[in-house]
């Protein structure tokens, strides 16, 4: 197994293939969109499957693949096949925004791909245009019923925004009622290309949860995974279950068994770090696989205790990233 210097265990991988998108989220990027990189910048397949591979024999056993929105870049589903064979992984796992997913997910499903996470924010056909700025609900739901169709575990990820869709947690919620599925709300960060929206976050964890509780008073704690990011909860006689995700709080860095690369090679060690070398250059530069090993062992053992220590060592104290950037 793979340790940090905090005797946390390193095993999840989180891997953005892409950092360009077809939605422009209120929380993920401005409206006019982010300066996209060169495509010669981006890894290449060839690339991404050497590193999941030295990570794999290093101990990483679970990947998750993120963007952007993966699905825009091409033959995704030919990297997918490669990834889910590596030996050592175990569970191969998908984020996606669902507009480009729907005629994928009979393929995802012979894959064997462990999950999906799919983002969605609100419920309502308007506030959908006006929080993605675009008008693709319709086959985002196509997507999400797909996915319960063909038994893949999925994930509903809604990020709760003050004035943009707080209004949503009710009818999100009550999905957990009708279908299996887990639905999450994630408190909301400032990766949006423009930093904190707010100056006080007003709808925090806390705040989230006192909300379900009103609506379900009968609300149930559930125990969580090892190393979840969500706290888990149930409504007795839904199949379905809720969880929130305190990302802006960072109330689960403790038991963090994540790092990031992104779509550009950068290794993220904790997503308020501002990354901490460059695989691509180092694959480019034609190190062998023991050397690269080895470089990754020292960033593993500087790896910050939580999110606050990784932001405080930023070269800069503002966060203008945007998560289609950093990787979902």
């Amino acid at each position: 197994m793979l340790f940090d210097n905090h005797h946390r265990p390193i095993s999840y991988l989180r891997l953005a293939v892409t950092d360009r998108c077809n939605l422009r989220c209120f929380y993920c990027m401005p409206e006019e969109g982010i300066r996209y990189v060169p495509k010669k910048e981006l890894l290449t397949f060839e690339e991404i499957e050497r590193l999941v591979r030295l990570l794999a024999e290093m101990g990483i056993s679970k990947v998750r693949i993120t963007g952007g929105e993966p699905f825009v870049r091409n033959d995704l589903m030919k990297l997918l096949n490669a990834i889910v064979g590596i030996p050592g992984i175990e569970q191969v796992h998908l984020t996606t925004n669902g507009v480009l997913t729907a005629p994928h997910v009979s393929n995802l499903k012979a894959l064997g791909i462990a999950s999906v996470n799919l983002s969605l924010d609100t419920l309502d056909r308007q506030r959908f245009r006006d929080i993605t700025r675009r008008d693709e609900f319709d086959r985002v739901w196509e997507t999400f019923q797909a996915l319960v169709k063909n038994d893949i575990p999925t994930k509903i990820n809604a990020v709760v925004m003050d004035g943009k869709n707080t209004e949503d947690i009710r009818p999100l919620a009550a999905l957990t009622k009708e279908y299996p599925v887990s639905v999450r709300f994630i408190e909301e960060m400032p990766f949006n290309g423009e930093g904190q929206h707010y100056p006080v976050l007003h709808w925090t964890h806390s705040r989230i949860l006192a909300e379900l509780t009103r609506i379900y008073p009968t609300l149930e704690r559930r125990p969580d995974p090892p190393h979840a990011t969500a706290t888990h909860y149930q409504v007795p006689g839904h199949p379905g279950d809720l969880g929130i995700i305190a990302a802006f709080s960072r109330t689960f860095c403790g038991t963090c068994n994540r790092i990031r690369v992104t779509a550009q090679g950068d290794l993220k060690t904790c997503l308020y770090d501002s990354g901490v070398l460059n695989l691509r250059d180092l694959l480019r530069l034609g190190h062998s696989n023991a050397t690269v090993k080895d470089i990754l062992l020292g960033a593993f053992s500087n790896r910050p205790k939580d999110g606050f220590e990784a932001e405080s060592r930023r070269s800069s104290p503002d966060i203008v990233e945007s998560m289609s950037t950093i990787g979902g």
